[in-house]
């Protein structure tokens, strides 16, 4: 069998479903936005790691390394806050290829230590090596929690509200605009017989800076977490927008064993977003629903929640939790229904 005939979760499924934990302080292992361990005391400790890989999740012809350092971080502590957890610690992994130079790497690690420094989280270790096909980023996150504020993917239940927090489809649009500009490039250079001195390049970024920033410098939101907390709002299940609304919603709903129901005309937009999506020809719902690399919160409250969380700043209702038998749907700002599917980014599918 292909890999890509399971993609990435199918892979994870078919390794890892018959995996039991051995030691009583494991108490939720492989599904979730982090590990839970429970070492004794109050809290739970909560840990995380990522991969990302160059010519996969990252282009350097476009990608500034002190960008991509800060990025590297941002996308695990992410997952930390998925869980309504505080981020303590990182330890940072690197397999480098003979092009890059110290001083690379360098500005690489000016990007990580920044996003450490604005959250307040500690670089303890990692390791380097060897690369002979680029660079690869190995970066894994441990955070903790009070035992009952962990937040997993399956409490979602029936009538609860669905809420994302900010705006979707940003970061890839942003991507989009990175690829479109690259390609301008390439065919400039082309018609100069691959001379690039004889190129004088000036991409078009003008009134597109939120969409570029959401791509390369994205934010884990920390701030929602704590208006939570401040709020008295303990979500029932939560994890973060990496590969797509639609994805990450059918994984809650496949978790909490239930089905839902969003609203198109609720989906949260910004306005470059919106233009750049016509400007591309592209529908701008699918952007939102399938763009990923948003690393926005989609969690769901109990309905007597409502009031609290509707005025919550940054923070939108979208939608409500069904009955499993009712399926996974988007109501169009027509009123037809569709069946949600998960098309985000998925990197093993073909």
């Amino acid at each position: 069998m292909e890999i890509s005939e399971l993609g990435e979760f199918g892979l994870i499924r078919r390794l890892t479903e018959d995996i039991k934990a051995e030691n009583k302080s494991t108490v939720k292992g492989v599904g979730d936005d982090c590990a839970v361990l429970d070492y004794g005391g109050p809290n739970r400790i909560l840990v995380t790691t990522d991969l990302l890989m160059e010519g996969v999740h990252f282009d350097l012809q476009y990608t500034p390394l002190m960008h991509l350092g800060y990025k590297s971080v941002m996308v695990n502590l992410s997952d930390v806050y998925a869980m309504m957890g505080t981020p303590r610690q990182v330890t940072v992994s690197l397999a480098l290829s003979k092009r890059f130079t110290v001083e690379d790497i360098e500005t690489l690690y000016s990007g990580i230590r920044l996003a450490c420094e604005q959250h307040h989280v500690d670089l303890v270790g990692g390791d380097t090596t060897s690369s002979l096909t680029g660079l690869a980023i190995s970066i894994t996150a441990i955070g903790e929690a009070p035992a009952d504020e962990v937040v997993l993917r399956s409490g979602a239940r029936p009538n609860d509200l669905i809420c994302v927090s900010g705006n979707l489809g940003a970061a890839y649009m942003g991507l989009q605009l990175l690829e479109r500009e690259k390609l301008v490039y390439y065919q400039q250079l082309k018609e100069a017989g691959d001379q690039r001195d004889q190129v004088q390049f000036q991409p078009e970024w003008s009134g597109r800076e939120y969409l570029l920033e959401r791509q390369l410098r994205p934010e884990a939101r920390r701030d929602i977490v704590e208006r939570l907390r401040q709020a008295g709002i303990r979500p029932t299940a939560m994890m973060d927008v990496s590969d797509g609304l639609s994805s990450e919603l059918m994984h809650i709903c496949t978790q909490s064993h239930t089905g839902c129901r969003i609203y198109e005309e609720r989906i949260p937009l910004d306005y470059q977003t919106a233009v750049m999506a016509e400007e591309l020809n592209m529908n701008v719902t699918t952007c939102a629903l399938n763009g990923g690399e948003d690393y926005e919160l989609l969690f769901t409250v109990p309905l007597t929640d409502n009031e609290r969380v509707s005025q919550l700043e940054d923070v939108k209702v979208i939608g409500y939790v069904t009955e499993e038998k009712l399926g996974r749907a988007l109501i169009t700002r027509d009123g037809q229904e569709f069946e949600l599917k998960a098309q985000g980014w998925n990197p093993l599918k073909a």
